[in-house]
């Protein structure tokens, strides 16, 4: 199918929507939930000599339990990923992110993978991604490879993504211990903005009640979504009490890179972000003692 000198293709199998992309000669974008593409296009900020859909691709719309985690399909909507009572047991902070991108109409479309591969360092789903330690699986022309989410996007609309190589889906780990992740967002408003900064926090806690491992990841506060090891290291044997929560929020703000924009100065992202990292790591924790309880 064409329109004017754009064509659209929906192939049947990962492998031949890679060839078209990596033989493509002109702009060739991948179309999964297409939210963010389809406003680029009518912006004019794009103008795509290709589009290729995969949503017609088996496994890129469903959500399936893998090696004690689970397999999220590139063109999962977000209102599916709030409506699974699996996901939502074990990765609360990864479904509530995924919620907060758009509106309830954009949630019926639009995806994590397109939300990961957009780029943006205020992308609503990628901390809370990087706080879980998720990976995604990739097809190119060369076969197929996993890779660490944070490793994805290197700056602003910029990927490590090669030619013809797609996201074919979301890894997450298999829960081991008593844990849970919790992500906040601060933005002007009450829905439908773009993040002013925003935190993931993902502890397991001991049979004593202690966090045995953490991930900390800050977003919108830097080109790319910030993996904070020396929070973490802050949390891990402690027993996020009051005083290393306060430890968690100055270590954070320190490690802030922001700009100064009109949603907020870099003074103000850097005290706020340390805030939201430090309530998201209280939201984990208290998830992850709820859990405790229900095993007990």
């Amino acid at each position: 199918m064409e329109s004017g000198n754009m064509r659209y293709l929906a192939p049947k199998t990962v492998t031949e929507a890679a060839q078209l992309l990596a033989d493509s000669d002109g702009i060739a974008r991948v179309l999964a939930g297409g939210t963010d593409l389809l406003v680029q296009m009518k912006a004019e900020t794009i103008a795509p000599d290709l589009l290729v859909d995969i949503k017609h691709i088996p496994g890129m719309r469903e959500i399936t339990a893998e090696a004690g985690g689970w397999r999220i399909g590139a063109a999962v909507p977000g209102a599916h990923i709030s409506e699974h009572a699996g996901l939502k047991a074990d990765w609360p902070g990864v479904v509530e992110a995924a919620a907060l991108i758009g509106s309830t109409q954009v949630q019926g479309r639009a995806s994590i993978v397109g939300n990961l591969c957009n780029a943006s360092p205020a992308a609503d789903s990628v901390p809370a991604l990087v706080a879980a330690d998720a990976r995604v699986q990739i097809t190119g022309p060369k076969g197929t490879r996993d890779c660490a989410v944070i490793e994805i996007p290197v700056g602003p609309g910029k990927t490590t993504l090669q030619r013809g190589e797609i996201v074919t889906a979301v890894l997450l780990p298999a829960r081991t211990g008593i844990g849970a992740d919790a992500c906040l967002r601060f933005i002007p408003r009450t829905e439908m903005d773009i993040a002013v900064c925003s935190a993931a926090v993902n502890v397991t806690l001991d049979e004593s009640g202690r966090c045995s491992a953490a991930r900390v990841a800050l977003g919108a506060v830097a080109p790319v979504v910030l993996l904070v090891e020396e929070a973490a290291d802050i949390l891990v044997g402690s027993r996020l009490d009051r005083a290393t929560l306060e430890r968690l929020q100055s270590v954070c703000s320190k490690a802030a890179r922001p700009i100064d924009d009109k949603r907020g100065t870099a003074e103000f992202r850097r005290e706020v972000v340390g805030v939201m990292a430090r309530r998201a790591a209280r939201l984990a924790a208290e998830r992850a003692t709820a859990k405790a309880g229900e095993k007990a």
